[in-house]
C-alpha cells in the first residue's frame, strides 16, 4: 500500500466545531498593520460550491482576518483540499495496469493520509450532534454497519405500541370513523399505515429452493492448510468463523412440505475476516444438467406444469419425466433423486455437496482442484415413502420443527467438513470430466480429508428478517477459493447474484443485516432502493484525490483470480469426455444395499406411473437399461411394460461395463450410521388408564439420559387414573395430534390391561394402526408386558409376538412393585436399536 502524509495544518487562528479542539482566536480584528499587509483570504471562494481562484493563500496566519468560525471550517478544509489534490499531480500506479505482470502482482492503490479530518468530511457541519444523527463524528475508516447483529435487534418488553413513524397509539382496536357506526375516515393515517404495510409484507419467493430453514453456528478449523488455501476459515487450528446455514427443498413453493422427494439445499454463509464465502451446496453430489444453458429448461420442467399448475413439489408427472427421458445426462442424478437421499430423516442427518469443482489457492499462487463434502455427525438416515407421504399431511413442517427443536433443547447439529484434493494431472488421469457436474470423484479415487466441523447453535430471532431475507450466492467467494470452468457453475456465478435484485429489491441487498459481512465493506458503490450505509464525503470512483486516493485498491492483499491458462475457439459445445453419461449411475446403483436398490426401484415405479404419456416411460426406461438390466427389468414390471432396446448410446460403452465395476461404499447412506447418539430421536410413550406407569416411567428416565425426547402419548390429553402403583399420568400428546409417522419408536405398556373405558387395546382402531406403522416403518418397539394381542392385530407375524431383537422388537417384563427397577438389559437393547435407526430385514418378510 502506497501511503504519503501531508504536513499537519496549524491550529493558529483555526477554531473547531463541536466535537474538536478550539483554538485561541485574536481579540483584535484589525490586528498589527504588518499582518494587514497579507492578502485576504479567498473567503468567497469557500463560502462558494463553485469554481475557485486560481491559487489559495496557505498562509495561516491568514485565517485570523475571518470573521466567523464557519469561515474558518470552510477555508481550512479548502486549503487542505488543496493540498491534498496537489499532493498527487499524476495517477503513479497508471502504468502499471497494463501487461500480465500486473494481473499476477497487483500494486495496492496509492493513498495519501491527511491528518485534518475536514478534508475528506461530506460537510463541515458533521461535528454538530443530535439524538437521531448521533455525534456525528465517525470513527475514520469505519463502516458501522458491518458490526453484528444486535444493531438491528428490537425488543418491545414494557413499551407501548407505536406507528412507524414512532407516534404512539392510543387505541389498537377500532378505526376512526364518523359517529359510532358511521363510516371509516380517510384521515386515520393509523388504519392505513397498519393496512399498507400489511398489504406488502411478502415478497418474491425464490424460483427454485423457496422452502427453507436456517440457523445460525460456526466453523471450527481442525488444523490450518497453509499447503493448500489462504481462505481465512481454514487459517489456524481451533479457529471459529460464524456462519448461517439454509436448508431447502428445490421445487416446492413456500408453503410447501418438507418432506417430499426431492433434492435438498445446503448452503452455509461463512463471515470471515476476509469477506463473505458462501458454499452453496445440495445433499447430492452432482446434478440434472451439464451446462446452465439448460437450468431453465430443467426447472420449467420440474415446476408445476403451466396450464393447470400441478402438481406441488414433486416430479412425478409428464413434463419433468419427457425432459430427463431426452437428457441422458440426468440418468445419474435419477438414481439418487429416486434412492432414499431425496427424503431424509432429518436435515441433521444428511450430507451436503459442494456440487461443483473448485479452486484451492494457496499464498503462493499455487493452486490445487477441489470437492467439498459436509458429513453429519448423526448419521445418514432416511425416511421411509409411505412415511414420507403421511408425515407430509400430519406435519408439514417435520424438518423445520425437527432442527428448531434440537437446537432448543441444546442438541446443536453438527457436520464435518472434508476435502477432497487432487491435482490437474491427476484430474486428466480419470475417466471422466471434473468440470462436468453429472460426475463425482468417488472416494475411491481421492480420499475425503476431514478439516473442520460446522456446529449450530442459535435459532434465529426472525425467520424473515433472517432466513427469509438471506441471500448466497455461488459468486461470494474470498481470497484462497476460486472457481473452475464448470459451464453449470459459471451460470450460477451470474444467476444467484441476479435473481435476488427482483426477491429482495434492488442492488443493495448486501445491506440487509444477515447478509452485512462482519469484514469491514468500504467501496464506491452508491444509491439504488433500500440503501442504508451513509457514505462520508465527496468522492464516489477511483482513482481520486480528493479523498486521499481512498477506499484504494489492496493490491496482493486482495482477491487475485488465478491465472489459469485459457485457449479456444468461441463455441457453443461440450467436450466429448462430457458425453458418457451412464457409468456412474451403474456405480450407484451397484453400491447400493438390497434394500437401498429396492427403494430406488419403488420410487421409479411410484413416479412414472403417474406419468399419463406411455411413450415418456418407455423413453425412461430405455435409459435405465444402460444402468442395469435388472433395475429396468423391475421398474418395467411394475408398470406393465416390456423393457425396451436401449436408447443410441452418444460413445460407445466402456468394456468395464458388461462387468459389475467396483462398488464405493460411501455411496450407500448404509455406510454413515452416525456416532451412534440418540440426540433428538422422539420417542411415544403409549400410555392409557390403569397402565404401570413406574415401568414407564423408568424407561422414559432412561431415555432421557441417552439424549432422546420422549412423551407419553394416548387417545385424549388429561390425567389418566392412577395406575397400579397408585400414580397418576398426565397424557402429552394425542395420537390423532402426532401420528406413527412422526416418532422414531414406540414403548408399549402391558396389552392385557385394557383402558379405561375396558376396551381392550387390541380392539381401538387408531392405537391399531399407530403400532402397524411403526412396525412397517422399521421402527424399535419396547414391550413392557403382553402385546401379543396387540400386535396380532396390527399385522405382526406370529413368530415375533413375543420379541425379536435382531428385528428390532424387544420385550421385558414391567415389575408391579415399584420398589423393583425394570430389565435394564432389555431397555439398554433397545437404546442401541434406536440408535441403529431403522431395521429394515422386516421388508422381506412383508407386511
Amino acid at each position: 500500500m502506497a501511503s504519503r502524509k501531508l504536513p499537519p495544518p496549524s491550529d493558529e487562528g483555526t477554531p473547531a466545531g463541536p466535537g474538536r479542539k478550539t483554538a485561541t482566536r485574536s481579540s483584535s480584528r484589525t490586528g498589527s498593520p504588518a499582518r494587514a499587509a497579507r492578502p485576504l483570504p479567498p473567503v468567497g471562494s469557500a463560502l462558494s460550491t463553485v469554481s475557485g481562484p486560481a491559487h489559495l493563500d496557505a498562509d495561516p496566519q491568514a485565517g485570523q482576518s475571518l470573521q466567523t468560525e464557519a469561515q474558518v471550517r470552510l477555508l481550512r478544509r479548502a486549503l487542505g483540499t488543496q493540498a491534498l489534490a496537489a499532493s498527487m499531480p499524476a495517477n503513479r500506479h497508471k502504468a502499471a495496469e497494463h501487461g500480465r505482470g500486473q494481473a499476477l502482482e497487483p500494486v495496492a492503490g496509492e493513498q495519501i493520509a491527511t491528518p485534518d479530518e475536514l478534508v475528506t468530511a461530506s460537510t463541515v457541519t458533521e461535528g454538530w450532534s443530535s439524538h437521531k444523527v448521533g455525534d456525528g463524528l465517525q470513527e475514520t475508516g469505519y463502516n458501522a454497519s458491518n458490526e453484528s447483529l444486535d444493531r438491528v435487534r428490537a425488543d418491545a418488553t414494557g413499551q407501548a405500541l407505536s406507528t412507524n413513524q414512532g407516534v404512539r397509539i392510543a387505541d389498537n382496536q377500532n378505526s376512526l370513523k364518523a359517529g359510532l357506526r358511521g363510516p371509516s375516515l380517510l384521515e386515520d393515517f393509523i388504519l392505513r399505515e397498519k393496512l399498507t404495510h400489511f398489504d406488502h409484507e411478502r415478497i418474491p419467493e425464490r424460483v427454485v429452493h423457496a422452502r427453507g430453514s436456517g440457523a445460525h453456528g460456526y466453523f471450527e478449523c481442525y488444523d490450518p492448510l497453509p499447503d493448500l488455501t489462504q481462505a481465512a476459515p481454514f487459517a489456524a487450528a481451533g479457529k471459529r468463523t460464524p456462519v448461517f446455514v439454509r436448508f431447502s427443498t428445490v421445487a416446492g413453493e413456500r408453503g410447501s412440505a418438507d418432506t417430499v422427494r426431492d433434492v435438498r439445499g445446503f448452503a452455509v454463509k461463512f463471515y470471515t475476516e476476509d469477506g463473505n464465502w458462501d458454499l452453496v451446496g445440495n445433499n447430492i453430489p452432482v446434478f440434472f444438467i451439464q451446462d446452465a444453458m439448460k437450468f431453465p429448461d430443467l426447472v420449467h420442467a420440474l415446476k408445476p406444469e403451466p396450464h393447470h399448475a400441478m402438481p406441488q413439489a414433486s416430479s412425478a408427472h409428464d413434463t419433468f419425466w419427457d425432459f430427463v427421458s431426452l437428457s441422458p445426462e440426468s440418468t445419474h442424478m435419477l438414481m439418487w433423486v429416486m434412492s432414499d437421499r431425496a427424503i431424509p430423516r432429518s436435515y441433521r442427518m444428511m450430507q451436503g455437496f459442494g456440487v461443483h469443482t473448485f479452486r484451492l489457492v494457496n499464498a503462493q499462487g499455487e493452486s490445487r482442484l477441489c470437492k467439498f463434502h459436509w458429513t453429519p455427525v448423526a448419521g445418514t438416515h432416511s425416511l421411509l415413502w409411505d412415511e414420507a407421504v403421511k408425515i407430509a399431511g400430519a406435519d408439514p413442517d417435520f424438518h423445520r420443527r425437527d432442527l428448531w427443536e434440537a437446537i432448543e433443547g441444546g442438541l446443536h447439529p453438527e457436520w464435518e467438513l472434508g476435502l477432497q484434493v487432487f491435482s490437474e494431472e491427476e484430474a486428466e488421469a480419470f475417466d471422466f470430466d471434473v468440470l462436468d457436474p453429472t460426475k463425482l470423484v468417488p472416494e475411491e479415487l481421492v480420499p475425503v480429508r476431514p478439516v473442520g466441523r460446522l456446529v449450530l447453535t442459535r435459532n434465529p430471532d426472525n425467520f424473515f428478517a433472517e432466513t427469509e431475507q438471506v441471500a448466497f450466492c455461488t459468486a461470494h467467494i474470498i481470497p484462497g477459493i476460486d472457481f473452475t470452468s464448470d459451464p453449470l457453475l459459471q451460470g450460477r456465478i451470474h444467476s444467484y447474484v441476479d435473481t435476488q435484485l427482483t426477491r429482495l429489491g434492488g442492488p443493495n441487498f448486501h445491506e440487509i443485516p444477515i447478509n452485512t459481512p462482519t469484514a469491514q465493506v468500504h467501496n464506491h458503490q452508491r444509491d439504488g432502493m433500500h440503501r442504508q450505509v451513509i457514505a462520508r464525503g465527496r468522492v464516489a470512483y477511483e482513482p481520486n484525490s480528493l479523498g486521499g486516493g481512498c477506499p484504494f485498491q489492496a493490491g496482493r492483499a486482495g482477491f487475485i483470480s488465478f491465472p489459469e491458462p485459457v485457449q479456444g475457439e468461441k463455441l457453443r459445445a461440450k467436450p466429448e469426455r462430457f458425453a458418457e453419461h451412464h457409468a456412474q449411475a451403474r456405480l450407484f446403483w451397484r453400491s447400493q444395499t438390497l434394500v437401498e436398490q429396492a427403494h430406488v426401484v419403488a420410487a421409479f415405479r411410484f413416479e412414472l406411473s403417474r406419468v399419463q404419456v406411455a411413450a415418456v416411460r418407455a423413453r425412461v426406461l430405455s435409459q435405465l437399461a444402460h444402468v442395469d438390466t435388472r433395475l429396468a427389468s423391475a421398474v418395467a414390471a411394475g408398470l406393465g411394460l416390456p423393457v425396451p432396446e436401449p436408447a443410441p448410446l452418444l460413445v460407445p460403452a466402456p468394456a468395464e461395463a458388461e462387468t459389475d465395476p467396483p462398488a464405493s461404499a460411501g455411496l450407500s447412506l448404509m455406510a454413515r450410521p452416525g456416532e451412534g447418539s440418540l440426540a433428538g430421536r422422539r420417542v411415544a410413550l403409549l400410555s392409557h388408564a390403569g397402565m404401570d406407569v413406574a415401568g414407564m416411567r423408568s424407561v422414559q428416565a432412561a431415555l432421557l439420559a441417552a439424549g432422546a425426547v420422549p412423551r407419553f402419548i394416548g387417545r385424549r390429553l388429561g390425567t389418566l387414573e392412577p395406575s397400579l402403583d397408585g400414580e397418576a399420568l398426565q397424557v402429552e400428546v394425542t395420537l390423532e395430534a402426532a401420528p406413527s409417522v412422526l416418532w422414531d419408536a414406540l414403548v408399549l405398556p402391558d396389552g392385557a390391561v385394557a383402558d379405561g373405558r375396558g376396551l381392550p387395546l387390541q380392539r381401538q382402531p387408531e392405537l391399531v394402526d399407530f403400532v402397524r406403522d411403526q412396525y412397517r416403518h422399521c421402527k424399535p418397539l419396547l414391550m413392557l408386558g403382553d402385546a401379543a394381542e396387540l400386535l396380532r392385530a396390527a399385522g405382526v407375524p406370529e413368530a415375533l409376538l413375543d420379541g425379536d431383537p435382531q428385528l428390532g422388537l424387544f420385550r421385558c417384563e414391567a415389575p408391579r412393585d415399584p420398589a423393583l427397577q425394570i430389565d435394564a438389559d432389555s431397555v439398554s437393547s433397545f437404546i442401541a436399536a434406536l440408535a441403529r435407526h431403522r431395521h429394515f430385514e422386516r421388508e422381506a418378510l412383508g407386511d
